[in-house]
């Protein structure tokens, strides 16, 4: 016979182990602070911005076709700003103790499209010195271009600053308990249905219809025990006849 599961049904089988979702959620939370605040280690952000253009003097003007060359630059200059001839120079200017790779991998180059403005992102542990490394990277790229392309037309617009109370971009923790939330609402629903095909008990009288495919037809109820001070009472007016018989033939 084939079982069907109503809407209802599910409900009552989430509202009779609601305790375990919550259970569960309240865990995945805990867990997830903890990770977060006290054993993920903070990293900071900084940032600078370099402009690519082509050296021009007061009177000359930027055609349209000058200004699509130099944006077609910034796609070698992101690699080149990466590459080991720039960061090498960063590593021993800056006396940093990690390795070209290591170093690659904290910085991030971008450029918005069609844009001649290119952003250097650097994250690192300590503001101060992601500060000091998108300063310096962009710093050697723009001494090094105009030796490795033979152009001068790298500028830097803005240099990365170590603001007051600056906060980490990573972790994030409330993001975090959220997600662990959502994660262990998800995984206590999936338990307590695991938990609810696995139970074969018979409990009521509806799971004898579903689970035995019987019909029910009676039900026996608990009875009670009299307590035996109440049987002791009972009879005691009994006795106290007999004695009196008792007394009455010995007369």
């Amino acid at each position: 016979m084939e079982e069907t599961i109503s809407l209802k049904e599910l409900f009552q089988t989430l509202k009779k182990r609601l305790w375990l979702i919550g259970l569960i959620m309240i865990i995945a939370a805990i867990i997830s602070a903890v990770v977060s605040f006290f054993i993920l280690t903070p990293i900071y952000q900084s940032k600078t911005q370099i402009l690519v253009n082509q050296a021009k003097s007061d009177q000359q003007l930027y055609t349209g076709t000058e200004v699509q060359t130099n944006i077609q630059l910034i796609n070698t200059y992101n690699v080149i700003i990466k590459s080991p001839a720039i960061l090498d120079k960063v590593k021993e200017e800056l006396n940093l103790n990690r390795t070209v790779d290591e170093l690659n991998n904290q910085i991030t180059v971008s450029s918005a499209k069609d844009s001649q403005v290119v952003e250097i992102t650097v994250e690192d542990e300590s503001p101060y010195i992601a500060a000091q490394i998108a300063n310096k990277t962009a710093e050697v790229f723009q001494t090094q271009v105009s030796k490795i392309m033979k152009i001068d037309n790298v500028s830097i617009l803005s240099k990365a600053e170590v603001k007051a109370n600056v906060s980490p971009v990573k972790p994030q923790p409330w993001i975090n308990i959220a997600i662990a939330i959502l994660v262990g609402l998800i995984i206590g629903i999936g338990l307590v249905f695991l938990l609810e095909y696995l139970d074969n008990t018979i409990k009521t009288e509806q799971d004898i219809e579903t689970i035995l495919e019987l019909p029910v037809i009676g039900a026996i109820t608990n009875i009670k025990e009299i307590p035996k001070a109440t049987n002791v009472a009972a009879r005691a007016p009994l006795n106290t006849r007999a004695q009196q018989r008792g007394e009455t033939y010995g007369s």
